[in-house]
């Protein structure tokens, strides 16, 4: 995928705030829960998780939110409630921002992580072990922001969706080779990433 998107919103209409959810059953478990069937009915957010979201909403130091958007996931879910409910606002499900599809490694120990940032490292393209290519999850994640600032003007939306795709949409945004997602430091459960004025 050609990274031009952050020149053609080089002045956003919108603010942004990238939220990754809450610790969650699958990161109790240590188990990669990438595949719809798994994903959004099952693995929501662990007792940690939902402290960190408690502490989140109290401590709150970011711009109001006007918007929420979420993956689906129940952990993605959850988390999106627990800010809206505290904002008074609606919840808009958002597909493209599901988690990455890790093929045929769904469900298995998430010690496989690794193995799979090490070929994204050599190939953006790459779909080994049927995962889904980093390129494909990077286009995905930046038509959802693409649409929203066509959509919208003056929201400050919160983007509720899970560590790798958010990651890779940053790298995106700032114009960087996708095989460099792994490169910045890791988005923490529950963080929140400002982007745009």
């Amino acid at each position: 995928m050609s990274n031009t998107f952050t020149a053609t919103f080089y002045h956003w209409r919108n603010r942004y705030l990238l939220m990754r959810h809450g610790h969650s059953q699958a990161n109790e478990q240590g188990l990669i829960i990438s595949s719809p069937g798994r994903g959004l009915c099952d693995f929501g957010l662990s007792p940690l998780g939902e402290e960190q979201l408690s502490t989140v909403i109290e401590q709150w130091r970011w711009p109001t939110p006007t918007k929420v958007v979420h993956s689906d996931f129940l952990r993605t879910t959850q988390t999106a409630d627990r800010v809206a409910k505290a904002f008074g606002l609606t919840l808009e499900k958002e597909e493209r921002l599901r988690e990455r599809y890790f093929g045929e490694l769904d469900g298995q120990s998430d010690r496989h992580y690794p193995d799979v940032w090490a070929l994204d490292a050599q190939d953006a393209g790459h779909q080994q072990h049927q995962v889904e290519a980093v390129s494909h999850v990077a286009k995905r994640m930046c038509a959802v922001v693409e649409q929203l600032e066509r959509r919208c003007e003056g929201e400050t939306v919160l983007v509720v969706s899970h560590g790798d795709p958010l990651q890779i949409l940053l790298t995106a945004l700032a114009n960087k080779p996708l095989t460099q997602h792994r490169e910045q430091p890791a988005l923490q459960p529950a963080s929140i990433t400002p982007l745009g004025s």
